[in-house]
């Protein structure tokens, strides 16, 4: 299995929250039981945004109008995936890396060491850092389950088929075709997006209203720290190199030098080589001081 990708169709989401429930499930990830546990925003979004106990949310973009008075456009955030991830690329510690069966990028939070690079490479705010230790928490695409030949488990429960797993072409292809359908009945903002932004995600998203509605950049860019952090590499294993090499100038320069055959005289100021008998060295005191 090579280049899958999961896509997510707002014009068929009823936001029925079914995936972040599964995404919960599946991942062993709680939710608060307290009452009144999240803050009340004004809006059907909850929580508000991604957090330690949530890799998946959906986005609720509401706006007064309609025969209802309000209009949702809905959207889901999470990990988009990217072909050429940037977390990736400054991660030091590989807790961060991409799955070469899957394409997906997996997560190893046991190798975090917090210092959140990812977090400022990532174009969409989604890597974050929880828990007393500042490890990282994200989608990992639920590799798991892709494994052994099974969809991850926010597609496996959608219920009105916003989600859809597979060949990432394929995928595309069925983008495209919902998109045409879409302008056809007057939604002229309609759009693929997913297939060249940041040279390809594995998640493709279908969006009805739009990229403003749905939250999403229209040309995403990596975050300079990704070239700053790759020019810093090198340096840092060249600055490793220059300490292993004095470290060892410094071994083979104390070659021969017997500490605990010398003496210092505190009369005569003189440290003495107890074996010969010869004054090793003088010392000035006056100019010392």
């Amino acid at each position: 299995m090579t280049d899958v990708a999961i896509l997510y169709d707002s014009s068929r989401c009823s936001a029925c929250k079914g995936c972040q429930s599964a995404c919960k499930c599946w991942n062993g990830l709680p939710s608060p039981l307290e009452k009144n546990a999240v803050s009340c925003t004004g809006s059907y979004q909850s929580p508000p945004e991604l957090n330690g106990d949530t890799r998946l949310l959906i986005r609720f973009d509401e706006a007064a109008g309609g025969s209802k008075g309000v209009e949702w456009a809905f959207n889901r955030r999470s990990c988009m995936h990217c072909v050429n991830p940037g977390c990736v690329a400054v991660c030091p510690s590989g807790a961060l890396h991409v799955d070469a069966e899957t394409g997906f990028v997996a997560v190893s939070a046991e190798k975090c060491v917090g210092c959140k690079y990812c977090a400022s490479a990532c174009p969409f705010g989604v890597p974050q850092h929880y828990g007393p230790e500042k490890t990282i928490n994200k989608c990992t695409g639920c590799l798991d389950r892709v494994e052994q030949g099974r969809a991850p488990a926010c597609v496996k429960t959608c219920q009105p088929g916003a989600l859809k797993f597979g060949d990432r072409e394929e995928m595309l292809a069925i983008a495209h075709e919902r998109v045409a359908l879409l302008k056809a009945k007057g939604y002229d903002k309609a759009v693929v997006y997913g297939e060249n932004e940041l040279d390809g995600l594995h998640v493709i998203m279908v969006e009805k209203y739009g990229l403003d509605a749905a939250g999403l950049p229209e040309n995403p860019q990596i975050n300079q720290v990704v070239d700053i952090l790759g020019l810093m590499k090198p340096l840092t294993g060249i600055g490793a190199a220059a300490i292993v090499a004095g470290l060892g100038l410094s071994f083979l320069t104390g070659i021969g030098y017997k500490r605990d055959t010398l003496h210092y005289d505190e009369a005569a100021h003189d440290v003495v080589d107890m074996d010969t008998g010869e004054i090793v060295r003088h010392i000035d005191v006056e100019s010392e001081e």
